[in-house]
């Protein structure tokens, strides 16, 4: 083993570093998995919707007899333009677009737009397995004891 670090130029860790070698080991993975950005994250606010997913929202003319906008709430005039999220909820074209260029989320439920921001999605991603890591645990738990 004493070649090893000779040939690299490195000193072997001593008997008393040891122990924390391993929890900087132990951290480094922690952060590269994304276990600790969630309490890195406590209130950063949503970065806005990436600028090409908005720009591809599909438009919808609405008549004065559709549903209001929610955000500014007021009558509809006929032939307006509405753009639909994925989670089909549709606001003024000028009224969306602004939100969007704040956050990235739907306004009525929180749906989740893609957004510009790797850091964010990396961390979106990371919350939806952690979801459905629970959730598999739960069903897995649940499966164990049937009900009669």
């Amino acid at each position: 083993m004493a070649e090893y670090f000779d040939e690299l130029g490195w000193e072997p860790i001593a008997v008393d570093q040891t122990e924390s070698h391993q929890m900087l080991l132990m951290i480094r993975f922690l952060l590269r998995n994304g276990y600790l950005a969630e309490d890195s994250q406590t209130g950063r606010l949503p970065p806005p919707a990436s600028k090409e997913v908005v720009k591809n929202l599909p438009e919808k003319v609405v008549t004065k007899n559709d549903d209001r906008c929610s955000i500014c709430i007021k009558p509809n005039e006929d032939q307006e333009v509405f753009l639909v999220l994925p989670c089909e909820h549709g606001f003024h074209k000028t009224c969306i677009t602004p939100w969007l260029e704040k956050t990235n989320s739907c306004p009525l439920c929180r749906y989740e737009l893609g957004t510009d921001d790797e850091e964010y999605e990396e961390q979106k991603k990371f919350r939806k397995e952690a979801a459905r890591r629970e959730q598999d645990i739960e069903e897995l738990h649940n499966s164990m004891y049937v009900l009669a």
